[in-house]
């Protein structure tokens, strides 16, 4: 990957890859990078694939024991490290519309029954000539087919708050970016009125590198 989009007027164009990645909460670097394929990037959405067994990286604890395996109560607390390890599973297709403080993931089984969608809530992107950075806001949605939703990870979420990772002001602005999720659920709103789960990758689209500066600082950015 180069400094400078290779698309023209600041946009990527379908195939190429750049990463997807989150700060640390309560930190200044990443701890979470994923190398993604671009669907589709225009005015109004960006659309990312991350395919089955892409390099990425993610935070373990110290011991290198998965996060999720560590109880609630010191989660948070306990140092950490970095791990590169690979996808599993089904790919992921991303989608995010430009100032939302969410992003869509869809899910399907491996083979290719469409799952859920899935709203994980975080700061609206900034991008950069690489990709996109945010940070994770622990609260999440998972969406049905029916329609039906639900909540998610309000444990972690509370958890956050607990240990100083997330202000009070700043939990608010969450729960409100969650409520207008909602709202946007119950409308049936873009994306999930845009038949997004019918979508297939470009079988010719290889697997993205993860690069050795994946985790440099950009030197412009953009929202």
């Amino acid at each position: 990957m180069t400094d400078d989009y290779r698309s023209g007027e600041g946009r990527w164009a379908p195939g190429e890859p750049i990463l997807w990645r989150y700060r640390a909460n309560g930190g200044d670097g990443f701890h979470i990078c994923r190398p993604v394929t671009v669907v589709e990037d225009s005015r109004d959405l960006l659309a990312v694939w991350m395919a089955p067994g892409t390099e990425c990286v993610k935070p373990v604890l110290a011991d290198g024991t998965p996060v999720h395996r560590e109880p609630l109560a010191t989660r948070y607390t306990k140092p950490r490290a970095l791990q590169r390890d690979h996808w599993f599973g089904a790919g992921v297709l991303k989608l995010a519309r430009p100032h939302d403080p969410w992003s869509v993931w869809l899910f399907w089984d491996q083979d290719w029954t469409f799952r859920n969608w899935y709203v994980n809530l975080e700061q609206p992107r900034v991008r950069w000539s690489g990709g996109v950075d945010s940070e994770d806001h622990f609260l999440d949605l998972s969406v049905y087919a029916d329609r039906s939703w639900r909540w998610h990870d309000e444990d972690e979420f509370a958890q956050a708050q607990a240990v100083g990772l997330m202000s009070a002001g700043q939990a608010e602005s969450v729960r409100e970016a969650g409520r207008a999720a909602v709202e946007a659920i119950e409308r049936w709103d873009r994306p999930f009125s845009d038949g997004w789960q019918h979508w297939r990758p470009d079988p010719g689209w290889p697997v993205p590198a993860l690069p050795a500066d994946w985790d440099r600082t950009p030197a412009h950015v953009s929202s």
